[in-house]
């Protein structure tokens, strides 16, 4: 592959050299075919063009043998290249479980990254070498892209949902971040850099920044200062869902449907509670919409991850 970190960014990640493969792969057998088809043509050009001896009694009519070859082997292989292609799709479309968040917030033209701990930077990414990464991302504004050439990774970012997005650099180094889908004026400003460091100089740096209260944290007083604890607190009178455990989970909807409660279901939970009403529970969630920008909906939303089945609502992380 050596060859190939010189027609494409370099790779900085497992996952990037086994695209590589594929892509040179996929490159390579189309050239082969498209060489013997080029071959065939100049070769049947000539032997039979105007005026040559060739004999052009009794041509044959078909070749099953020939049919069958020139069909099943070319398909035979393009589907071992398409289910090659297709498992690292999936692979590369689930984050591991042990996965190290961090949260993105993309907006007109600035990359805004949290780490679980607090600490923020913009524009630039941190993160341990050898440690799978979850970017957990949404945008406030329009449309964005986060791409990594070097991780060959690439995703958009929406208004009023949440992407995720997971990779594992193994290459210390800076590597460049880039918008790839047109957001406005200043898109082509819309640049940063992936900070890949091994894992003791990142835990220094995240604990020598500014002082944050972490994620979670922040959450939990948010859930407080809005009131959401009368309701979702263990003692609580009010009928309302279980937090603990929830996201991942399965949730069965009043209209008969199911959902897996992921972070974009509990967003709208938050912002649209009449949309997807959760069977036995009434309707009288009040909308927040408004009341909580983007960053403050991940804050509340990684508290609720915080809770696990021992413990309830309104506990601190």
């Amino acid at each position: 592959m050596s060859a190939g970190l010189t027609v494409l960014a370099p790779a900085a990640s497992a996952a990037a050299r086994g695209a590589d493969v594929l892509y040179f792969t996929l490159v390579g057998f189309s050239t082969f075919m498209a060489g013997i088809f080029i071959v065939l043509i100049a070769v049947f050009s000539y032997r039979y063009r105007k005026g040559s001896q060739a004999n052009r009694e009794k041509p044959p009519t078909h070749a099953k043998g020939l049919e069958a070859a020139w069909t099943i082997a070319p398909l035979t292989v393009f589907l071992g290249l398409f289910v090659w292609a297709a498992y690292d799709y999936v692979r590369q479309s689930q984050p591991p479980d042990d996965a190290m968040p961090i949260f993105v917030v993309a907006r007109q033209w600035m990359w805004k990254a949290e780490h679980a701990n607090g600490r923020r930077e913009i524009n630039e990414l941190h993160v341990p070498l050898n440690t799978p990464v979850k970017l957990i991302m949404t945008s406030q504004d329009v449309i964005h892209s986060f791409f990594v050439p070097a991780f060959r990774n690439k995703r958009d970012v929406v208004p009023g949902r949440y992407s995720v997005l997971w990779f594992e650099a193994d290459r210390a180094g800076e590597y460049p971040l880039l918008c790839a889908e047109y957001c406005g004026t200043d898109h082509s400003a819309m640049i940063g850099r992936i900070i890949a460091m091994p894992p003791e100089a990142y835990a220094r740096w995240r604990d020598e920044g500014a002082r944050h209260p972490g994620v979670a944290q922040r959450g939990y007083a948010l859930f407080r200062q809005h009131g959401c604890i009368g309701c979702h607190a263990a003692a609580s009178t009010v009928h309302a869902p279980e937090l603990a455990g929830l996201p991942g989970r399965r949730v069965h909807l009043a209209d008969g449907g199911t959902i897996t409660a992921d972070e974009t279901y509990i967003r709208d939970s938050i912002l649209e509670p009449q949309k997807q009403i959760v069977a036995g529970f009434d309707t009288i969630m009040p909308s927040f919409k408004g009341q909580l920008n983007e960053e403050e909906i991940m804050a509340i939303i990684e508290y609720i991850r915080s809770l696990d089945a021992g413990r309830h609502a309104g506990e601190r992380p």
